[in-house]
């Protein structure tokens, strides 16, 4: 462990904080200005656009699986970070080339498959597998992946959009190039690669039947996710649409009547996450809240029911406005978001400190990219049953995101209840 720290932790967090952040400044930076670039610029049509946006997305939240396993198995946590960061970088600087899109697309997939779960995996490694602060260090390393998701529309976005799409496609791969030097020189401050001896002490025959239980919680426990995301990633599919026709997003200006546009709803949840990180952090501390096992998993529960309770809200929204589908007030839906980003404050940044905690040493990359597959999972069941938007009444639909983060929230508490011998 690094001698050094910074606000309580090691030094080495601030190193993957900024990283991460970058690497996300980056990412989302591409994401912001794909589908308007390939309309506008090539000339693709709508649906083209959207089948390879969507195939993007998908090889985006699927490489980390497989390139999980090539970090445990031979490159290194490390090295893996350092190509696959390399990887995006020049992937978002071809993306200033028409004729490279799809060499371009390529590359950042298959980059943020190598570079994502090594990299969050030593974040876990900076701490002792006893230490309390390893929860906390995964709630702020969250808020540092919200921070570059929010900046990324703003600063690429605008670049593209005003002086050139060229320009925007750069300054996402500066910001990668930004994330990968601060990482590679502060190498000294990050965690070493596992040693063989140190695997072996702890995955020795003996230690055979806890590791089946780890597992089998990660399993249970990633499906839970699964679950949890069905509901969750109806904020930026269907509730957009809410937003754009159902809610009054008229205000009174100095007496000027204007319209807030719909997009600026989406930016409610990073900015909140950033606001609400510390604070919940203070409140866990204060309230001396424990990082076992069976304490995290009735953490995700109780962030489970939180959404639960976002999904309430949209319920009680949409049967407000009725039939006829009357705009109701924008308060229905910042209400949902608050709620919803509390709940996903109590669930993701945990869950990501149960698969380090839990995970086999040998494969906690793999294990790491296991949950990124959670997220393609639960983005996947979402769109399927966003179909059914126009289909059913928007109470009965908001009704189906509510039955899902129920059961999640449900399960989770058996599972507590199950493991109450295992600790971190």
């Amino acid at each position: 462990m690094p001698a050094r720290t910074l606000f309580g932790h090691p030094a080495g967090l601030t190193v993957l904080f900024t990283t991460q952040m970058w690497a996300e400044f980056s990412f989302f930076g591409l994401q912001a200005l794909l589908v308007y670039y390939m309309t506008k610029q090539l000339g693709f049509d709508q649906a083209k656009s959207s089948l390879i946006y969507g195939a993007y997305g998908a090889a985006a939240f699927f490489s980390p699986f497989f390139g999980g396993l090539i970090a445990d198995r031979w490159l290194g946590r490390t090295k893996s970070v350092i190509i696959g960061g390399s990887m995006m970088m020049f992937g978002h600087f071809a993306m200033a080339s028409e004729a490279l899109l799809f060499p371009a697309l390529v590359l950042v997939a298959l980059g943020n498959g190598l570079f994502i779960p090594p990299l969050a995996i030593q974040v876990g490694s900076l701490y002792g597998d006893d230490d309390p602060r390893k929860a906390y260090a995964y709630s702020a390393y969250y808020m540092g992946i919200n921070l570059g998701g929010l900046l990324a529309p703003l600063v690429c976005g605008t670049l593209g959009e005003l002086y050139g799409w060229h320009w925007g496609f750069t300054a996402a791969g500066v910001g990668m190039a930004i994330g990968l030097v601060s990482y590679c020189s502060f190498l000294p401050l990050l965690p070493p690669e596992p040693s063989r001896r140190a695997v072996a002490a702890k995955e020795r025959p003996t230690a055979a039947p806890v590791i089946r239980q780890h597992v089998a919680i990660l399993l249970l426990m990633v499906a839970m996710v699964v679950l949890f995301r069905v509901g969750y990633e109806q904020s930026g599919n269907v509730i957009a649409l809410w937003v754009r026709d159902f809610t009054d997003r008229s205000v009174d200006l100095l007496g000027l009547r204007a319209t807030i546009p719909a997009t600026w709803f989406q930016s409610i949840n990073p900015l909140l996450i950033i606001i609400g990180t510390p604070l919940l952090i203070r409140f866990w501390k204060a309230t001396g809240a424990k990082e076992t096992t069976p304490d995290l998993l009735r953490r995700m529960a109780v962030g489970c029911l939180i959404a639960t309770a976002a999904m309430a809200v949209m319920v009680l929204a949409a049967i407000a406005s009725g039939p006829g589908g009357a705009r109701v007030s924008s308060l229905w839906v910042v209400l949902y978001f608050v709620l919803l980003t509390l709940g996903e404050l109590y669930v993701i940044p945990v869950g990501l400190t149960l698969i380090e905690s839990l995970a086999p040493v040998r494969f906690a990359s793999m294990a790491m990219g296991g949950w990124y597959i959670a997220k393609f999972l639960g983005s996947l069941l979402a769109g399927v049953m966003g179909a059914y938007w126009l289909v059913i009444p928007a109470w009965a639909f908001f009704s189906l995101g509510l039955a899902s983060t129920a059961l999640a929230a449900l399960c989770l508490l058996s599972m507590s209840k199950r493991v109450r011998t295992i600790a971190l």
